[in-house]
């Protein structure tokens, strides 16, 4: 008997005798910035499947045959909901039979708005309508597929840009890992806490960078940033696309030039994943400047618990700089 068999015979008997570690459930996310806040929950237990890939358009996605079978395989589904994603409700209904499903938009607790009503007569208020706790209307049967910008209504999913709908969020997402894995809810419950504390502390670093904006006017490329603008007190962007699924008309560009000499529009921002020239054309023969390209999804962003904060940060940092000019 060598010295060493003693040792290994113990360090056995004792592997028998370890409770089964909980087996952590297998999460699939829609978009960047949710597996983000998912990432902040698990922490060190686990990583959350992404199927949106890098660079990828959210509103128009096909799944590739890896990210069908994660889903097939997965054990809960956690996405902003089909308003943002329509491609993944009907993935998620063949797929992802056996899977639980949280649809963040469809919590109680998130605060939702509908899309501004713009026309070629726009004043620049912000005719937009909140929806903080009502949800007795049907969301999935708004149309949020548009024909050359036409008929942008119905209830608007950029919500993450709400910082305090991250903060509801993070906590329903908790209670459904904590649900499908009960031995470790302390442990989601805890991280779910201190993600909520790091979300207060951005909101107010940033409500600080932008209150002197509050009066500027200013351009972006389509109608994203509701959230974002009504949360943090700046004026409503006017929209060179009032859709995501088609490019503006050139009725369309034509009153938004008209809108950015009328309100004097200081700053116009492109955005990944769109045409930048579209908004160059629509600025032409204008004072306005152009800003750097807004990331509202963090889809051009390295994935990780970071990038919810980074997402939020750039959209910010860019707004400052431009805006901030004069």
């Amino acid at each position: 008997m060598t010295p060493f068999r003693p040792i290994l015979l113990s360090s056995l008997a004792l592997g028998c005798a370890l409770p089964a570690l909980a087996e952590v459930p297998r999460v699939v996310t829609d978009l960047p910035v949710t597996a983000s806040l998912v990432q902040q929950v698990m922490g060190d237990l686990g990583q959350p499947g992404l199927l949106l890939t890098a660079g990828a358009d959210p509103h128009h996605f096909q799944l590739r045959p890896q990210q069908a079978q994660d889903l097939e395989k997965a054990d809960l589904l956690i996405w902003v909901g089909p308003e943002m994603t329509p491609w993944l409700d009907r993935a998620s209904t063949s797929l992802a039979t056996d899977a639980s499903s949280l649809a963040l938009l469809s919590l109680p607790q998130t605060h939702l708005r509908e899309f501004a009503a713009w026309d070629e007569h726009e004043d620049g208020h912000d005719h937009s309508h909140d929806h903080g706790h009502d949800h007795g209307h049907d969301h999935a049967g708004h149309d949020h597929a548009h024909d050359d910008g036409h008929d942008h209504s119905g209830v608007d999913p950029h919500a993450w840009l709400d910082p305090a709908n991250a903060q509801v969020w993070l906590g329903a997402i908790a209670q459904a890992l904590s649900k499908a894995d009960p031995e470790n809810a302390g442990t989601y419950a805890a991280n779910a806490t201190a993600a909520q504390a790091a979300v207060a502390a951005l909101d107010q670093e940033l409500r600080a960078e932008l209150a002197p904006l509050a009066e500027q006017r200013f351009v972006v490329f389509h109608d994203a940033y509701g959230y974002f603008t009504a949360h943090y007190g700046l004026s409503p962007a006017i929209p060179v696309s009032l859709g995501d699924a088609s490019a503006p008309a050139a009725a369309r560009l034509s009153a938004v030039r008209d809108q950015i000499i009328a309100q004097h529009a200081s700053c116009a921002f492109p955005e990944v994943n769109h045409d930048a020239r579209l908004l160059a054309t629509a600025i032409e023969g204008t004072d306005t400047r152009e800003g750097a390209a807004l990331d509202p999804g963090g889809v051009m962003l390295s994935p990780g618990p970071g990038l919810y904060d980074a997402t939020l940060r750039g959209l910010s940092r860019a707004f400052a700089d431009c805006l901030g000019k004069g």
